[in-house]
């Protein structure tokens, strides 16, 4: 499943549990008038084990789309606390409709806050917050929705710097690939011209040696020639 695919069926399931708490209301709203209510449970029956197989759908895909890399690790922590949500509800939601009591505003108000289950002693869950004060369930609805897209915006942001900083991070690991390609150029060069030195010193010490050897060998021959013309000459009586 996409990750698009994800969040729609994340919303179709909240849609899902808002239409149970107003089936939840119907049946309290009939027994109130004395009016028999069991084709209304039967439905709310339906409709919860439906809500049931959704979330752990939307489990079943979340965890297949973070392990293959689908969506990031901060996306898939994000995801999951919506469906932890979705799973305090659907709790809410068994609790509610097993305690035939339960006021419907007190369902409402546990449904928005997020609360724990029915008969747990938590005077914070029965006080609805002022964001949702006064709303219907569709303004809710859309007021969530406004909320992920928000939060799906700042995630699409920091995805984006990410991104550029990662592309950075490869043009200077480039750079110094190239500028260490060209310091190898330059020490194979200077190993290079340092070889030819050493044999072009080499090769004048040879010369010069020979040199040497050439004019000490001139020397001794002139004085050779000095001394045979010297015994030749003629010497007077």
């Amino acid at each position: 499943m996409v990750p698009e695919s994800w969040l729609s069926m994340y919303d179709a399931t909240c849609q899902l549990a808002q239409d149970i708490a107003e089936k939840i209301h119907e049946r309290n709203r009939c027994q109130r008038r004395g009016e028999n209510p069991a084709k209304v449970s039967m439905v709310i029956r339906n409709l919860l084990q439906n809500l049931k197989e959704k979330i752990e759908h939307l489990k079943d895909s979340l965890l297949r789309a973070v392990s293959t890399r689908q969506i990031t690790q901060l996306e898939g922590d994000r995801r999951q606390n919506l469906v932890d949500d979705l799973l305090t509800r659907e709790r809410q939601l068994q609790a509610s409709y097993k305690n035939e009591g339960t006021e419907p505003d007190v369902i409402r108000s546990s449904l928005m806050t997020g609360g724990g289950l029915y008969g747990v002693t938590n005077p914070w869950l029965l006080e609805e917050p002022e964001e949702t004060r006064g709303l219907g369930f569709g303004e809710i609805r859309q007021q969530q929705q406004r909320i992920i897209a928000e939060q799906d915006a700042g995630l699409d942001a920091l995805s984006s710097v990410l991104s550029r900083q990662k592309q950075m991070g490869q043009d200077i690991g480039n750079e110094l690939d190239e500028h260490n390609e060209i310091i190898d150029d330059l020490t194979n060069l200077v190993e290079n011209t340092d070889d030819k030195i050493r044999s072009q010193t080499r090769r004048v010490k040879l010369v010069d040696k020979k040199t040497t050897s050439c004019g000490m060998l001139v020397v001794i021959v002139l004085l050779l020639i000095v001394i045979v013309v010297v015994a030749a000459w003629p010497t007077k009586s």
